[in-house]
């Protein structure tokens, strides 16, 4: 039995992890895909905020006649309030630059033109940002507020990327909290609808599945309606039929190894029996000479009664054991322990060819086929014709099977053996008969691989068909 901590799911393999791992990984995704444009918004704008100090600072640039009797300070604090090392300013073909007094020599520039306002660039640029090195310098193209003009700045890129890093973090900070807070909410809600329901389901299928007698085990259903519902109200009927069947099996068990020991001691006290009818059928009384026969009969029919539920208790435990048989010579022998071979009245006529081999057991195979022939030569046997009896075997083959058709051509199966062919105790043809016969010989032909089952045909006889498996290693 498989032990209970094999099923039981790991610690963080249950569905509530599972469901929170889900919910947050979700979630996160979602704000990766709207994390990006705000990325790419914040950093337009921190551009645009610097473009706007420049455009001031073009202002200041025409309203001086002379840009270079402008004070120095001045200069150096409008470079400062935009955070650039120097603006350049361009309107009607002509340029104006205003630097810093110590002037920088950048080493690397990577140019951030604001005319393109579309997302995907605007997208590449917030992400070349976040991820460039140290040391570069921005050059920023924007238009200025009149016709025709164009403002440049150049600052260095770390005050940029500072600024984007820190909207990063606060992102990331945000929606690990909204992640956390929606899975824990979603959580407790889908945990009562499902996974509570769920669990209480598990608990009780592994507690049921190791004691399956204990009534008190048997789920209690709630008044759900919905899928959950089904499922407990199904579960709860399973396990009180599992618990019916298994107490009846154990009954019945129970009274069949009864019986089997009543039957063993029966059969043997009728065996004694039928060894006194012998002799009493030996003695000159016309009277004795007149009911013997009846008697040994009698105990001959109960003897054989009681060896078919004998041998129909022990299929239970036969095992077979398949080996490559050959066909033809293993319903010759059933023939002959049929007592077909040399029969005054009946004739019993094979068509197999020589070399055909069947995968099987030959122990137990050999036990069907004496049955069928045994049950064709006494049908034939009662009608106590003397001529013009015969029961026919005939073989014919397909690549992985050999089927054999085993008729006869008596009176035929009377209707009610018919509708109960292969049940015990049932489908006896015979006054007198147990019907284990077909029963046995049905399961021993499943368990080797093979099928058994009756052609029902307008002609007289019985016919039945076997279908078993061929030894394809002999092909």
């Amino acid at each position: 039995m498989t032990d209970e901590s094999n099923v039981t799911p790991a610690r963080f393999f249950g569905l509530s992890n599972k469901l929170i791992a889900t919910i947050i990984a979700v979630i996160l995704l979602v704000e990766i895909i709207i994390y990006l444009p705000s990325l790419a918004t914040y950093r337009a704008s921190w551009l645009d905020d610097r473009l706007r100090v420049g455009i001031v600072a073009a202002r200041v640039l025409d309203a001086v006649p002379d840009v270079m009797s402008l004070p120095r300070n001045l200069t150096d604090r409008l470079l400062t309030s935009a955070g650039a090392n120097a603006i350049v300013y361009r309107r009607e073909g002509q340029s104006q630059l205003i630097e810093l007094a110590d002037p920088v020599t950048p080493e690397r520039v990577v140019t951030a033109d604001m005319r393109q306002r579309d997302l995907p660039s605007l997208i590449v640029g917030a992400l070349d940002t976040l991820f460039a090195g140290p040391g570069r310098t921005l050059r920023i193209i924007g238009e200025g507020d009149l016709e025709e003009a164009q403002v440049e700045i150049l600052m260095s890129e770390r005050p940029l990327r500072a600024d984007l890093i820190d909207y990063s973090r606060n992102i990331v900070l945000v929606s690990l909290g909204i992640a956390a807070v929606t899975a824990f909410a979603l959580y407790m809600l889908v945990s009562q609808l499902f996974i509570l329901p769920v669990q209480r389901l598990t608990t009780n299928i592994l507690r049921f599945r190791k004691a399956p007698e204990n009534a008190t085990l048997i789920l209690d259903p709630t008044s759900r309606r919905d899928e959950i519902g089904v499922l407990e109200h199904e579960l709860s009927a399973m396990e009180s039929e599992l618990f019916s069947m298994l107490r009846q099996q154990r009954h019945l068990a129970d009274l069949g190894l009864a019986v089997a020991k009543i039957n063993h001691d029966l059969r043997n006290t009728l065996t004694s029996a039928q060894l006194l009818s012998d002799q009493v059928a030996t003695l000159d009384d016309p009277k004795v000479q007149r009911l013997a026969p009846r008697l040994v009969t009698t105990l001959d029919r109960a003897i054989g009664f009681a060896q078919s539920v004998l041998d129909y208790g022990r299929e239970a435990t036969s095992v077979p054991q398949p080996a490559p048989v050959q066909l033809k010579a293993l319903i010759e022998d059933a023939a002959f322990e049929a007592h077909l071979a040399g029969h005054p009245t009946i004739a019993f006529d094979l068509a197999a060819p020589g070399e055909v081999s069947v995968f099987l057991d030959a122990g137990q195979m050999t036990r069907v086929f004496v049955n069928l022939l045994k049950n064709a030569r006494e049908a034939l046997e009662a009608t106590q014709q003397t001529s013009g009896q015969k029961i026919t075997a005939t073989v014919t083959l397909t690549d992985t099977q050999a089927i054999v058709f085993i008729s006869d051509n008596g009176p035929g199966l009377p209707p009610r053996a018919k509708d109960n062919l292969f049940v015990a105790f049932e489908g006896s043809a015979r006054a007198g008969g147990t019907g284990l016969g077909l029963a046995i010989a049905r399961e021993l032909t499943e368990a080797n691989g093979g099928t058994l089952r009756y052609i029902d045909s307008a002609e007289p006889g019985t016919q039945f068909e076997l279908t078993l498996p061929r030894d394809i290693h002999s092909l």
